[in-house]
């Protein structure tokens, strides 16, 4: 490993880390009811959603590759097992775990940049359907913004924008060709990982090409 890479997956994990910090910091207070409400991932709650990420930040290429197998190679499936061993008995159990894999640096076979894309796109998940707002630093979403410009792994994203152009309206991000999608560079990041919460906060003649091309379940 060169030194400089060595240094890229350092910064990029630093950057992980303060978004899961933040993210935990937002959850502190939540109420039972709260716990139980629908994320914008289909069919999960924001519990769900962060018993999810705490799965993620648990799992060693070695454990991940014993669960593909043990699952027989349904990926779906095995994403279901993992969540169910970090729910934990309580919500509150379940935030305490999430407190604990904060710093982690353990990670399923996967770039440290798919990591960071998960706990923004993740969180979000998590925050818009309680009325969480935070400002994520614009240096932050634009290199999150130009990992999911290029990748398909994990999330349809690149194929998801193909032939068109985004143009973020709050930063320096932009990618493509073809009809415009402009916006918040959060809201390029969701509707390009397929959330369709998003899709109103953008405008041009290449959302409706966005839309028609479906959301993530």
């Amino acid at each position: 490993m060169t030194e400089p890479t060595a240094h890229h997956k350092t910064d990029v994990w630093s950057l992980v880390h303060s978004e899961r910090a933040a993210l935990a910091a937002d959850l502190a207070d939540l109420t039972g009811e709260q716990w139980t409400t629908p994320s914008l991932c289909t069919g999960l709650t924001v519990r769900e959603v962060l018993a999810h990420i705490i799965s993620g930040a648990s799992l060693t290429p070695v454990r991940w590759m014993t669960g593909v197998i043990r699952c027989r190679f349904d990926f779906d499936k095995q994403v279901a097992m993992r969540l169910a061993e970090q729910l934990g008995a309580t919500p509150a159990d379940t935030l305490a775990r999430f407190r604990r894999i904060v710093t982690s640096t353990t990670k399923p076979p996967l770039p440290v940049m798919a990591m960071l894309g998960e706990t923004i796109v993740h969180g979000e998940d998590i925050r818009r359907p309680l009325g969480i707002r935070r400002d994520h630093p614009i240096e932050t979403l634009t290199r999150v913004a130009g990992y999911y410009r290029g990748s398909d792994l994990v999330v349809l994203a690149k194929g998801r924008i193909r032939g068109l152009r985004l143009a973020a309206t709050d930063g320096p991000f932009t990618t493509g060709s073809g009809a415009l999608v402009a916006g918040p560079t959060l809201a390029l990041i969701m509707a390009m990982t397929g959330r369709s919460g998003y899709w109103n906060e953008l405008e041009g003649d290449g959302v409706a090409t966005l839309r028609a091309r479906g959301e993530v379940t």
